[in-house]
């Protein structure tokens, strides 16, 4: 029998607490890696590293904040020993509306989190992986970084960012041995669609036609493609945004 496509490994996941960034943490536990669930909500994130099946951390993070992201990949370290995979899935809530809409302090808000805690987080971590030889970054984006939607200015400007991001950062370290990719989602099944549509049928009837198989997505379905870009199996796969969206920016 095989090992678990991640056995050895350890993972640190941001936005660790509910929706997608639990499902990447249980995905990868149950291929074998350790993980460090972080969440500005620890509680959500101790419920997360409890229903891992692998040895679990749970962390209080504010990823905008440079001091606690490098607090956390301090405690992650000493912990584990090791960190060879991060995945930047923390996004704050942001209200809909055009740029004359949001205040300025509402789109920074946005940019600190979706974007700048990409940022520190990536920083806080990429010196111990390039120390471990090497390792696998992950940026949960959106088909929204690729496609504009009314009233998401911020949320579709920050999504593109990170996409971005990705791209550079695989250009930089590469000659590390580190894979930086996006991941993007179409729409998902979480508590952030009901910010958008009031409850789960009314997301499901307005939001699933939207996208070519007339459905919306499941978490586990975007945590089995971060768990693909996290094993060796995407070892030639670097610079990517990486579409699970069910068809949505097909037409």
């Amino acid at each position: 029998m095989s090992e678990p496509a991640l056995a050895g490994k350890t993972s640190i996941v941001t936005g660790a607490g509910g929706g997608i960034g639990r499902a990447i943490c249980l995905s990868f536990a149950k291929a074998g890696a350790k993980v460090a669930c972080l969440d500005i909500d620890l509680a959500a994130a101790e419920k997360t590293a409890a229903a891992c099946a692998t040895e679990a951390l749970a962390l209080r993070c504010d990823v905008s904040s440079e001091g606690e992201t490098r607090a956390a990949a301090a405690t992650t370290l000493s912990r584990f020993g090791a960190v060879h995979i991060l995945v930047n899935a923390a996004a704050t809530d942001d209200r809909n509306g055009s740029i004359l809409d949001i205040s300025a302090d509402e789109w920074s808000r946005v940019f600190a989190v979706n974007v700048t805690g990409a940022f520190l987080m990536s920083r806080a971590i990429l010196p111990t992986m390039i120390a471990a030889g090497g390792g696998s970054i992950i940026h949960i984006a959106s088909q929204l970084g690729r496609v504009a939607a009314p009233a998401r200015a911020a949320y579709c400007t920050s999504k593109g960012a990170i996409i971005q991001l990705a791209k550079a950062m695989a250009v930089d370290h590469a000659d590390q041995n580190i894979r930086v990719n996006a991941l993007s989602p179409g729409a998902i099944e979480t508590r952030r669609l009901l910010l958008r549509y009031g409850d789960m049928a009314t997301a499901r009837r307005v939001a699933g036609p939207k996208h070519l198989l007339n459905r919306l997505g499941e978490p586990d379905e975007i945590a089995q493609a971060a768990l693909f870009l996290a094993s060796d199996a995407a070892s030639f796969m670097t610079g990517a945004d990486m579409l699970v969206d069910g068809g949505y920016t097909t037409t």
